[in-house]
């Protein structure tokens, strides 16, 4: 019974009612949604019977065809995305748009990774793999694995690799970029104030502090009700985490040397955007893997580990960190240079 009521909720759910189509996975703890539209993008993860902790713009329902062209804009999708390191090379590498490599443009992303329809490689109640295309704009193609891990049903695995499509070498990073609310509560292991770059105008910088090793914005209350910037940290161990919605959702991925991501970005971004309406904000984890040179026909790959689990304790940074060592076996750790 519990395996029909399993396949039943990973059917794709019709585009006319939803928007995009949309694929479930459930483990017994946790439920993901994922698009084969938009490159494969995250629209939901969070518990079984929870509030979703992703953030999704309403482009998801009211634009689900967009142009995949080399003149595309950015559209306001948000969920959980990979795009390619660094930010400056965007547009610098590629004649399909021949402007926007002038300006060295840094914005948008690539619409061939972010707006394509990918392939449905592989599909079971708790696995879900997809291709997308070629990209003529950073060089790749990007296939994504999503998997529940047998061993420990509220962590889930999430996968990127990009192959070298052109007869060149490239140069790149696999970038994730985890959107949620800006009322959640984010902590990253960080050894010194050194291993902290912001980026924002000063009026509307994000206010943050390091306690007993553990980087985390200052709550609304202790900070201006308008917040826009990046904060790039090189993290002192593996992991991130977010408190929302009465749930603890863990990130942890391979921790890396300075020296191994490109100077221009941190292993570990922040990116903070709200006004007075904080639970309407955007926040952004994002998490860069080294940097590479690829050959052509060469793939690299990257992973991160998701975890999800309930949290009924109190809302103070205190009680959040104490959780983590203490539930998750997670504390901040030396340094790796």
């Amino acid at each position: 019974m519990l395996l029909l009521a399993m396949a039943i909720c990973t059917q794709v759910f019709a585009a006319d009612t939803a928007g995009v189509e949309r694929i479930q996975l459930h483990s017994s703890d946790a439920v993901l949604e994922v698009t084969p539209a938009l490159g494969g993008r995250v629209l939901a993860f969070g518990l079984a019977g929870h509030p979703n902790l992703i953030k999704v713009g309403d482009p998801v329902v009211s634009q689900p065809s967009p142009d995949v062209s080399a003149t595309a804009d950015d559209i306001g999708y948000l969920g959980h995305d990979v795009w390619l390191g660094p930010q400056s090379g965007w547009w610098s590498d590629q004649d399909a748009n021949p402007a926007r490599g002038a300006a060295r443009a840094v914005w948008p992303p690539d619409p061939y990774l972010a707006f394509a329809q990918t392939r449905v490689v592989a599909q079971s109640p708790d696995r879900l793999v997809l291709e997308g295309i070629d990209s003529p704009v950073t060089g790749v193609r990007l296939l994504k694995s999503f998997a529940f891990d047998p061993a420990d049903p509220a962590t889930l695995d999430v996968t990127a690799l990009a192959r070298n499509v052109r007869d060149r070498p490239i140069s790149r990073d696999l970038w994730f970029n985890t959107r949620t609310s800006a009322a959640t509560r984010v902590y990253v292991p960080v050894a010194t104030a050194t291993d902290v770059r912001v980026e924002a105008a000063e009026a509307m910088a994000p206010a943050w502090r390091i306690e007993a090793g553990v980087f985390s914005f200052l709550p609304p209350s202790m900070a201006s009700t308008l917040r826009r910037g990046k904060v790039l940290l090189q993290p002192s161990a593996g992991w991130m985490a977010g408190f929302a919605h009465g749930q603890a959702f863990v990130i942890r991925f391979d921790h890396q040397p300075r020296s191994a991501i490109h100077p221009e970005q941190g292993q570990v971004e922040l990116y903070l955007d709200h006004g007075e309406d904080i639970a309407a904000g955007l926040l952004e984890m994002e998490v860069h893997a080294p940097y590479r040179t690829l050959a052509p026909g060469e793939a690299m790959q990257a992973r991160e580990r998701w975890t999800v689990l309930p949290y009924d304790g109190a809302d103070t940074p205190q009680a959040h960190v104490a959780f983590l060592c203490s539930r998750v076996q997670l504390c901040a750790a030396s340094t790796l240079e």
